[in-house]
């Protein structure tokens, strides 16, 4: 008698143990702190590159920024992975590295709303977009188009430059771009416990 007892009383507390657990599974994301996490670690990617390619062409020229780029951004994505807990990348219509920078079908999708909403009006440096998928939290920021990356990617290249380039990146499709067009973006992925439906 005491150890049916037990046992249905064993039985209870792995109920209620369940209806807890479930419950907080089907608590909605905090979208607004996700944010602004993967916000900051935009933030600390590009604050870390790109004194290292201003110091690259100021000590070797812009042959030396590419090989800095071509080595130190991939770098840079992996060490916030680790350290974050996101999936980190740059990805592009036009990437210049087409193994670290090719677009997914949701990324694609995106980076042709920036460029319809960058030719709107909007500001690169506005543009983003989250959006909780079957894989996670996913968010892209906008990578607008800078006086330094004319020097590499705009519609005029000296011929070293493009010599360098096409030494680095022989299937380079990453030029012809003007002051203010996005160039590509950021684009950050965190897998969640989550059974929601698509968001935006």
């Amino acid at each position: 008698m005491k150890s049916s007892r037990y046992q249905f009383i064993k039985i209870g507390m792995l109920a209620a143990s369940l209806t807890s657990l479930s419950a907080l599974a089907q608590e909605p994301l905090d979208e607004a702190a996700l944010t602004a996490e993967a916000t900051g670690i935009v933030k600390q990617f590009g604050g870390t590159l790109k004194p290292l390619l201003k110091e690259a062409i100021e000590t070797g020229g812009l042959k030396h920024a590419i090989d800095i780029c071509s080595t130190q951004a991939p770098r840079i994505a992996a060490q916030l992975s680790k350290s974050s807990g996101w999936s980190v990348k740059r990805v592009s219509l036009k990437p210049r590295n087409t193994l670290q920078a090719s677009a997914d079908a949701f990324e694609t999708d995106v980076l042709r709303q920036f460029d319809l909403r960058q030719q709107a009006g909007e500001q690169p440096d506005t543009i983003s977009y989250t959006q909780t998928t079957d894989i996670g939290f996913r968010f892209m920021k906008a990578q607008g188009v800078e006086g330094l990356c004319l020097n590499c990617h705009g519609q005029t290249i000296h011929k070293d430059v493009e010599s360098a380039l096409q030494q680095y990146y022989p299937n380079d499709v990453a030029i012809g771009y003007s002051i203010g067009q996005i160039r590509g973006a950021f684009s950050l992925t965190k897998s969640v416990n989550n059974d929601q439906p698509e968001q935006q």
